[in-house]
């Protein structure tokens, strides 16, 4: 069974910078899951940011490429995402998955599968 929980949302200016954590605990780092981030903001549908390959293939959301990093600790079980240069459109939950595939495709997002989703935290960028 896999469990994920978020850490590291906050309220910060435009410019500004966050990383966000997700711990994992259970089968996510074995090789079996490709671990991605996702947000939703208010009345919105929830988007791909930023997936992690098994084979270390990465893959951005056009909106932050160039302003966010994905990576993965295996030895800590943790997924973290960088996120520099914050504007107020990256305000939202965001999210993190295990999908159990291996690869990325592009956009942001993990291949197809049956996915795991941590509760979110909260980024609020303000102008």
């Amino acid at each position: 069974q896999v469990q994920l929980v978020e850490s590291g949302g906050d309220s910060v200016q435009a410019g500004g910078s966050l990383r966000l954590s997700c711990a994992a605990s259970g089968s996510s780092f074995r090789g079996d899951f490709c671990m991605g981030w996702f947000r939703q903001a208010p009345e919105k549908p929830r988007e791909a940011v930023a997936a992690h390959g098994v084979f270390g293939s990465i893959s951005y959301a056009d909106s932050v490429q160039g302003r966010f990093t994905i990576s993965k600790d295996s030895a800590k079980n943790t997924l973290y995402l960088q996120m520099n240069d914050l504007k107020p459109e990256d305000t939202a939950m965001y999210y993190c998955a295990a999908v159990f595939a291996r690869g990325t495709r592009s956009g942001g997002a993990c291949d197809p599968g049956i996915t795991r989703w941590g509760q979110g935290t909260q980024v609020t960028v303000s102008s």
